[in-house]
């Protein structure tokens, strides 16, 4: 049986690690090269490195800060945040990522998706999706209407509002070549209450490819949730980590206690 897998989450702004709420509010976590080091040390299974204001400040991502958190770490690094073009994925590829996940720029230009799988794999995309709960259609009742999810780009106080379903477009995107997917809930994000379930169960049931869940980790009970209940391979978190909660031990030694396969 496949292990699943713990990501520790650096949000990085202005060269430091924050924590938001919704993604907004930021307090600083620390230092985005040791805390790497720290989670490398301390058994994650990868690490997540996204420059959160690179694509709504329309700026390249800080290629000398991935340069260094990736000098320091000896696991798969994912990174993200105003990458435009492939040119892009490949000048991180070269600094160290492993994985490149592209976000505002894959709804704006898709075929992005396709031309990265292409030149470097599917293995090295990762579609990131931020996705919030959306009121039912008019004229359905609001008890019976499914619940539904829309796609947002340019997180923080510049998010935008797409009118993508985020199922649908999660399907679209593991059809155009990527070869996972984070699925992370902006109504959830922060605020230490648990994924939203309903939003993982239903990309992972419809997509062919590994889901990682993202938003809303207060305890390791969330992540259990999220791997049992959301259907998720791997579960995100950050401020549990980043303020000293839980440490990924902690979360392991728990998952493995309810009987989920981790790497100890």
């Amino acid at each position: 049986m496949l292990t699943r897998r713990i990501i520790p989450c650096l949000d990085v702004k202005g060269g430091r690690v924050v924590k938001g709420v919704a993604f907004l509010n930021h307090r600083d976590a620390g230092d985005p090269v040791a805390l790497a080091a720290a989670y490398d040390a301390a058994g994650a299974d990868e690490l997540v490195f996204y420059d959160i204001t690179a694509s709504s400040d329309e700026r390249a991502i800080m290629a000398d800060v991935v340069e260094r958190t990736a000098a320091q770490v000896f696991i798969p690094l994912t990174v993200g945040g105003g990458i435009r073009t492939t040119d892009d994925m490949y000048r991180m590829l070269r600094a160290g990522a492993d994985k490149i996940s592209i976000n505002t720029a894959a709804v704006l230009n898709p075929q992005l998706i396709e031309d990265g799988a292409k030149r470097f794999g599917s293995q090295c995309i990762v579609l990131s999706i931020d996705a919030r709960r959306v009121p039912p259609s008019e004229g359905t009742g609001a008890n019976d209407a499914p619940p539904r999810w829309e796609v947002f780009t340019h997180t923080g106080a510049n998010a935008r509002a797409t009118s993508l379903d985020a199922i649908e477009w999660a399907r679209r995107g593991v059809a155009l070549g990527a070869g996972e997917l984070v699925i992370n809930s902006m109504d959830a994000d922060g605020t230490g209450s648990g994924y939203d379930l309903a939003l993982l169960r239903a990309i992972s049931d419809q997509v062919g490819v590994p889901v990682i869940a993202s938003g809303g980790v207060g305890t390791p009970n969330h992540m259990l949730a999220g791997l049992v209940e959301g259907h998720a391979d791997a579960v995100l978190a950050a401020s549990i980590f980043h303020f000293g909660q839980y440490s990924v031990s902690d979360v392991k030694h728990y998952l493995a206690a309810q009987g989920v396969p981790v790497r100890q």
